[in-house]
């Protein structure tokens, strides 16, 4: 199997750190409102991700995180009057409930930032004794990313070609702008050896992964670390770091992105009003034939989202089950057949042709036309 590397930018072989095991980490939402179609393009892609690597009978560890504290929540409730807890278990209760209906599978670790913030203060006290980190007094503890030679070299952003795009306030007393807070001190929050306060949303990701699927390998925390786009700067440009300072080790091996999803060719954003939501989407067609739709451009690919778009994906599903409707009706299988080698040729060729595009960095356009000629072929077989 070879899948696109945003680091190295080319296709590279999967070679797993150990042998039949892949370890994935996606980057799951920020629970203070429901999920809109840019989580269920990033959902989607990576779960079929880790049904390719089941295939081709890999054992795989995926995890996807809940961003549980974060300056957005805090807003929510100043709006809502609600608890955090409230607001984060309401709407992480709703992307779950979104997700089964696109027939995402569970992860097999689902950590949240707040039962890990033991983590989080062991990190960010590692790059401070390291001397990677700073205090600001009254405000927090930020990564010097002028300590970090390599820094920037995950989305390979030149010096000066944008701004550091922090969840918090910009601060006049650091040490440069690219830098980005830790830990914010907040006295309404959790203890930890530098002050009460909360983490800073580039630190969580990090310390879970090191805390709940780091592999102890010397060069590579993790196979896989996935997200969307929109995440690889500052986001993932900021753990690459972090990981890369505190433990002097690449946190991924491979890191994988989705591309943006845009909305009737606009990008998609709360600001422009345009966010839609999951759950809006499936008022309109089934779960599965979201899933399709989503599924029918590549995951690198810019997404664009159009109801008429979605009903022809929804009518390109249909086929697949009037076929199934007349193989059901005129053919009985034979007993026992569960095996490829037990399998008609014509579906052995079908699955390898399949996997063949699926394993080439998840061709889905691919995969998808050698379904579409497999239901015309089997469809004309029938009328013989």
């Amino acid at each position: 199997m070879v899948i696109y590397d945003s680091l190295s930018k080319k296709k590279l072989p999967f070679e797993p750190i150990s042998e039949g095991l892949a370890r994935i980490y996606a980057c799951g939402p920020t629970v203070y409102d429901d999920a809109h179609l840019g989580h269920a393009k990033s959902a989607v892609s990576f779960d079929l991700l880790r049904r390719v690597l089941q295939a081709e009978s890999y054992e795989v560890k995926f995890a996807r995180n809940f961003t549980d504290i974060d300056d957005k929540i805090l807003k929510k409730m100043e709006q809502s009057g609600k608890s955090l807890e409230e607001i984060t278990e309401l709407y992480t209760r709703r992307y779950l409930q979104d997700m089964s209906a696109l027939n995402v599978a569970d992860a097999s670790i689902s950590p949240k930032a707040t039962e890990n913030i033991a983590a989080i203060c062991e990190l960010i006290s590692s790059l401070l004794q390291k001397g990677f980190a700073y205090e600001i007094a009254g405000d927090g503890i930020y990564f010097d990313t002028r300590k970090d030679g390599d820094y920037l070299s995950l989305s390979g952003k030149k010096e000066g070609a944008g701004k550091n795009i922090a969840r918090v306030a910009s601060n006049d007393a650091k040490h440069d702008e690219k830098d980005f807070v830790l830990w914010k001190f907040d006295e309404n929050w959790f203890d930890s050896p530098f002050g009460k306060g909360r983490p800073g949303w580039h630190s969580e990701c990090v310390a879970m992964i090191l805390a709940h699927l780091d592999s102890g390998d010397p060069k590579f925390c993790i196979d896989i670390h996935a997200g969307g786009a929109d995440l690889l700067f500052p986001h993932h440009e900021n753990e690459a770091a972090q990981c890369r300072c505190a433990r002097h080790r690449a946190l991924s091996k491979y890191w994988l992105h989705n591309g943006f999803v845009q909305v009737n060719n606009e990008k998609m954003s709360k600001s422009l009003g345009n966010s839609f939501f999951v759950g809006d989407a499936l008022k309109i067609a089934p779960g599965e034939a979201l899933r399709f739709y989503l599924l029918s451009s590549h995951y690198r690919a810019n997404f664009n989202y159009s109801i008429a778009d979605l009903l022809a994906s929804k009518k390109r599903l249909d086929k697949i089950y009037r076929l199934k409707k007349r193989v059901r009706d005129v053919l009985v299988p034979a007993a026992g057949q569960n095996s490829a080698s037990e399998l008609p040729a014509t579906e052995v060729k079908f699955r390898s042709e399949m996997m063949e595009f699926l394993s080439d960095d998840l061709n889905t356009s691919g995969a998808l036309a050698v379904l579409d000629s497999f239901v015309a072929s089997a469809n004309e077989a029938l009328d013989r």
